[in-house]
């Protein structure tokens, strides 16, 4: 786990890099259709259960996955070149205790005091690493914060359709979600990559297609309680990334608010294993 939030870590940092010079939905759109051919070639090894793993009784639902993942993905690459790796990391690293509340209506998940305090803390921080003033949040601070509620819808998604599909089937299903839609709004909306940046497309590419790999065998080999702390590790590789290569600053009010919100989603995840192995 550790290894495929490094390489996270080290896509958003490419993908910053090409964001900046580049059109956002064209390069995320790149991005699935390297995972497409992936899955193709990975289709021609397992042909006789591909049908299988391509089964669902819940096509809609996950098609849904992949299509809030891919504009998730081209809000958050955006949002890179508004606020940096550093800030926007900061915010977005909320999405656990988005994830917690959403669960009491959506997957009929019950919460104590005691959690339900530590997400109201864990938003206390939130908004400190906004600051907000009497000026006001930025753009950049808002795309973040919706880019936190929609990849928390889609790890709720996950959760309720991993109740009767396997990791491999949902991953399958996110790629094709996501390439569909891309490759639609590729129709309308598509910037052509100068050759210079070609070795770069390739490496951000690279790293989304293995890190996604990497998430679905870790899931098969770990409960996802037992990884989502590992998941904060994003937020530190992404910093280390920003400071060093983009030369990103970090105040004491990020600091502050990002202790505060990590040490909320690990106390939510710590109750959350505590109520189910009843230790």
């Amino acid at each position: 786990m550790i290894v495929t939030t490094f390489m996270f870590s080290a896509m958003d940092g490419v993908s910053k890099f090409l964001a900046e010079r580049n059109n956002v939905f064209t390069l995320v759109t790149m991005r699935y259709w390297f995972i497409a051919i992936i899955m193709i070639i990975l289709c021609l090894f397992i042909k006789n259960s591909f049908k299988k793993i391509l089964y669902t009784k819940q096509p809609y639902i996950q098609f849904t996955r992949g299509l809030i993942l891919s504009l998730n993905n081209c809000l958050v690459v955006y949002t890179f070149t508004l606020l940096g790796l550093v800030e926007t990391h900061a915010i977005i690293a909320c999405y656990p205790l988005i994830v917690a509340g959403l669960s009491v209506p959506f997957l009929g998940e019950k919460f104590g005091w005691r959690r339900w305090t530590a997400i109201f803390v864990g938003f206390v921080g939130v908004i400190i690493v906004l600051r907000p003033t009497s000026n006001i949040i930025s753009e950049g601070s808002i795309f973040a914060l919706i880019g936190a509620v929609m990849f928390a819808v889609y790890l709720i998604l996950t959760r309720y359709v991993s109740k009767q599909d396997s990791a491999i089937t949902s991953f399958f299903w996110m790629g094709i979600g996501g390439t569909v839609t891309m490759s639609i709004i590729s129709l309308f909306i598509w910037n052509n990559i100068p050759e210079e940046d070609y070795l770069w497309l390739f490496i951000m590419c690279l790293l989304s297609a293995s890190s996604h790999f990497m998430m679905v065998k870790t899931l098969q080999v770990a409960e996802a309680s037992v990884i989502q702390p590992f998941s904060y590790l994003q937020l530190v590789f992404g910093s280390i990334i920003g400071v060093t290569i983009f030369a990103e600053s970090i105040n004491l009010m990020i600091i502050i608010g990002v202790v505060i919100v990590i040490g909320s989603g690990l106390f939510t995840t710590w109750r959350e294993y505590k109520k189910k192995y009843n230790v």
